[in-house]
Formats: C-alpha cells, sequence, structure tokens
C-alpha cells in the first residue's frame, strides 16, 4: 500500500517476466474462452432459470483448467500450422 496525504493506495503488481508469456496468454485466453463457452452451453441445455449462473460457474471452474492445459499442450503445434498456412507480408 502507498500513502498519499493520508489514503491508503493500492500499489499496481510488478509485471509478469517475459519468459511467462505464453503462460499467462493461455490462462487468459482459455478462461475467457471456457467462460463464455460454458455460459453459452449452460443457457442452452438449463434455460435462464434460476439455477443457472450457479451451474454456469460451476461448470466454469471445471472447464477452465482442461483448457488452460490443452492450450498450453496445443498452442506450438498450432503456432506451427498458422505459420505454414499464412504468406509471409510484403
Amino acid at each position: 500500500m502507498t500513502h498519499i496525504a493520508g489514503a491508503r493506495i493500492a500499489r499496481m503488481p510488478d509485471m509478469v517476466p517475459a519468459r511467462y508469456e505464453n503462460a499467462l496468454f493461455g490462462l487468459l485466453m482459455s478462461g475467457l474462452m471456457s467462460c463464455i463457452v460454458t455460459g453459452i452451453t449452460t443457457v442452452k441445455a438449463v434455460g435462464l432459470g434460476a439455477n443457472a449462473l450457479g451451474d454456469w460457474i460451476e461448470s466454469w471452474i471445471f472447464c477452465w483448467p482442461i483448457a488452460f492445459i490443452v492450450i498450453l499442450i496445443l498452442s506450438p503445434s498450432v503456432k506451427r500450422l498458422v505459420a505454414r498456412l499464412v504468406r509471409p507480408q510484403d
């Protein structure tokens, strides 16, 4: 915490070292995608009833670690495939 004129202000966290860039990308992307996909599938499966939010959160918490591991394992192969499919910029 930083104190400015008697007020307590939270300090921004230090930046993540560059060597963790791929893992951080995977963590954030898997979190966002699994959140969106489980939300859509939960609403499709059970509707917007009273339990929908709880069901969604439960499904998301279960799926996020799986999605994160899949992204970490498959992203190098997908990056290589994309590099083969994309023509170099002129």
